[in-house]
């Protein structure tokens, strides 16, 4: 019998207890050892043996595994080593094929990449010899216990009141909205805060690679997820066919987590042909960059005159939300910029609204402003703050549409 899974919790705990209760007749152990020992046993059955103290800290946002004797993780948004490690690589490889065996997925020689989720909804990546020559390499990005909102965001000061206003407007609306950023910049957290703002009676089809959105209030919500292919290298199912088939599904709006490749055409054409007010996000260092990245996403797998993808683009995407990491470890909204039309085949963009930092003071500081955390701790933090330009809204019919009177947009 496998006892990970025929055995409840419950049963597995009577073991071990039972188990420790002979050892200690033997030798002796206080009850601090005794309940150490229950949790480590328990843990390497049943959890993920000694990262699930990591994945237990509310405050470690991520956990990277390089191969058993060299694990790190982040904190407060700085990286550390830790000082534990496996007894092995076969320990080690256990607890991998324990979690992707759960996810209903498979990593071997053969398939040697995987992506997953644990049960709480973290994020997996596993990476396998031969590709990982010094692995096998765990990356677990971890999600809060508590969904992060618009409101905690502003409160944090990763944008204004103002901007979460003008945001709010333009998702009511039905603009067609681009969240870009670096790795790590709350690309993924930002959009489910602003998925908060979608009228409670729409239908919302979200299309991702392993599931990570949390959409709240709507209850006609279809979730869609990638399926890997099998042993054989069959019967895949990529973003691509899940864009193609939500087109079928009568959707108001869809949300593809992340575009990475040439998926990216099917989700601006989806953009452009009814679905007003989808929303995505990708990597890129600027509204620009992603643009230009969407084009080299499509070009690699499609023939299409760059000026027709240039043009097609640009009158899908209404708005580019750019995130980003500051050298304080902070997370900051340092863009919102309205896509107009093309000229000369460039793209016209228009900044609406922009981070700028206080750099300039009259002590000559190096722009940073030194805070008191809830812990009572000193932190220092960039002095800066997202800020609204003089421009205003270009396109405008949407609003009108949506009955949103809303002349200082």
């Amino acid at each position: 019998m496998d006892m990970n899974t025929q055995l409840t919790d419950e049963e597995i705990g009577q073991i071990i207890d039972n188990a420790i209760l002979n050892k200690s007749r033997q030798v002796f152990m206080s009850t601090a050892d005794k309940l150490m020992l229950r949790q480590e046993l328990f843990n390497s059955i049943r959890r993920l043996d000694l990262l699930q103290e990591l994945i237990d800290d509310p405050d470690i946002t991520e956990v990277m595994v390089n191969g058993p004797d060299s694990i790190f993780y982040e904190k407060n948004g700085r990286i550390y080593t830790w000082d534990r490690h496996f007894e092995s690589r076969e320990k080690l490889e256990n607890v991998i094929r324990q979690i992707v065996s759960r996810a209903n997925r498979q990593v071997n020689e053969r398939s040697p990449i995987v992506d997953a989720r644990l049960m709480d909804g973290s994020r997996v990546n596993v990476v396998l010899d031969p590709v990982a020559i010094n692995g096998p390499i765990l990356t677990i990005r971890k999600f809060p216990e508590e969904r992060i909102t618009m409101d905690n965001l502003v409160r944090w000061g990763s944008l204004g009141e103002d901007a979460a206003d003008y945001l709010r407007c333009l998702v009511r609306a039905r603009y067609n909205i681009f969240i870009c950023g670096a790795t790590s910049s709350g690309k993924t957290t930002f959009l489910n805060a602003l998925s908060d703002y979608i009228p409670h009676d729409a239908r919302i089809i979200t299309i991702e690679d392993s599931a990570e959105l949390q959409i709240r209030g709507i209850k006609n919500l279809v979730s869609l997820e990638v399926r890997q292919a099998d042993s054989d290298g069959e019967n895949s199912i990529t973003i691509r066919d899940l864009i193609k088939t939500s087109l079928r599904m009568r959707p108001d709006r869809i949300i593809v987590g992340e575009v990475r490749g040439a998926e990216a055409l099917d989700m601006i054409q989806a953009m452009n042909t009814g679905a007003d007010g989808s929303m995505s996000t990708g990597h890129a260092n600027s509204p620009l960059d992603m643009l230009r990245r969407l084009e080299t996403m499509i070009l690699m797998d499609n023939d299409i005159p760059l000026r027709a993808l240039r043009s097609q683009i640009a009158s899908s995407i209404d708005v580019i939300v750019h995130l980003g990491r500051l050298r304080d470890k902070s997370r900051r909204v340092l863009e919102i910029t309205e896509i107009l039309d093309l000229q000369d085949g460039e793209y016209r963009l228009n900044p609406l609204f922009v981070f700028r930092e206080n750099r300039h003071k009259p002590d000559g500081g190096d722009g940073m402003l030194h805070e008191q955390t809830a812990y009572g701790k000193m932190a220092e933090r960039v002095d800066g703050a997202l800020v609204r330009t003089d421009n205003h809204l270009h396109n405008r019919r949407k609003l009108a549409v949506a009955a949103i009177d809303r002349t200082d947009l």
